[in-house]
């Protein structure tokens, strides 16, 4: 036997052991610690048996059966495998994944909820269906013809905008042509021949009002000076009504105080002038009735009429 023949045979020797080696210990990590659980998709997408089983993006089983359903054709049952202790709840949904894009199809379950129940094994996780390569196409086809359909639609939109910035050239050339050049230009002669002939008149108004806005701040000045002087006796004065008026209300205060004070005597002298009213009203009727009773005391006596 050659060299070369037995470097080979010790190179596939070497292949077989470590492909050996890596078969038992999956074997081993999966077996024994392991629940049972399914799932059913419409799309498996190339899931094949020994695929990752991924919870929450972390390796936690494998795949150990995809076969169509028996109770319903038209979905595929997923039979899996994961590790015990791994909190599969009824908040989890599976679905396909992918591991890497270089990796084969792999099967991913979400954490659901921690608030959920947890599954019992060999119960079913509920599912998420993932878009097959071919509803993908179909809709990339659906979008390209839209597309075609816009760009078309937007090829004659562009054809009237174009057309509708041409008349706006044409129409700009016209507005900006020669004639209309010449007019502008006449009219720019006539305000430089108007400046030129009335500027000396603007200058002297100019100055006119300069000497005029002279005279105003003069004259506001003189205002300010004498209302300035007329305002510091108007303050005086008002100093001193204010010194009256407090004065005044002092005088009042006093005088409430002592009407206050002498209520009860002059409740007193009225009651005295009430009755001295009185007796002097029973004086003149007993006037008015006997008036000779002013120089006698008593009433003389009657006279006889003469017969």
């Amino acid at each position: 036997m050659t060299t070369e023949a037995k470097v080979g045979a010790f190179v596939l020797g070497c292949f077989a052991i470590l492909t050996f080696t890596v078969v038992y210990l999956l074997n081993a990590q999966f077996s024994g610690d392991t629940v049972p659980y399914r799932t059913y998709l419409r799309y498996a997408g190339g899931l094949e048996s020994g695929a990752s089983v991924l919870f929450g993006g972390i390796t936690a089983g494998r795949v150990t059966a995809v076969r169509p359903w028996t109770s319903d054709p038209t979905r595929i049952e997923i039979l899996l495998e994961v590790k015990k202790g791994t909190p599969l709840n009824e908040k989890s949904v599976a679905k396909l994944g992918l591991t890497s894009i270089m990796n084969s199809a792999s099967l991913s379950i979400t954490t659901g909820s921690n608030e959920a129940k947890r599954l019992p094994p060999a119960s079913a996780i509920t599912s998420q269906e993932a878009a097959s390569l071919d509803e993908i196409a179909g809709k990339m086809a659906t979008v390209a013809d839209n597309a075609n359909g816009l760009i078309v639609q937007v090829q004659g939109e562009l054809r009237g905008i174009s057309g509708d910035a041409r008349k706006l050239l044409a129409n700009l050339n016209t507005v900006t042509g020669p004639p209309t050049q010449r007019k502008v230009q006449a009219v720019l002669d006539r305000v430089n021949t108007l400046l030129a002939t009335e500027g000396p008149k603007i200058d002297r108004i100019s100055d006119q009002l300069v000497t005029l806005s002279q005279h105003a701040d003069d004259t506001v000045q003189n205002v300010n000076g004498t209302v300035t002087e007329i305002r510091e006796p108007v303050r005086k004065d008002l100093a001193e009504l204010q010194d009256t008026l407090l004065q005044a209300k002092k005088l009042l205060a006093d005088m409430q105080v002592m009407v206050r004070a002498n209520d009860s005597k002059i409740d007193d002298t009225v009651e005295n002038l009430r009755v001295a009213t009185e007796n002097l009203d029973q004086l003149t009727d007993s006037v008015k009735q006997r008036p000779w009773s002013l120089i006698r005391i008593k009433q003389p006596k009657e006279r006889k009429v003469p017969e």
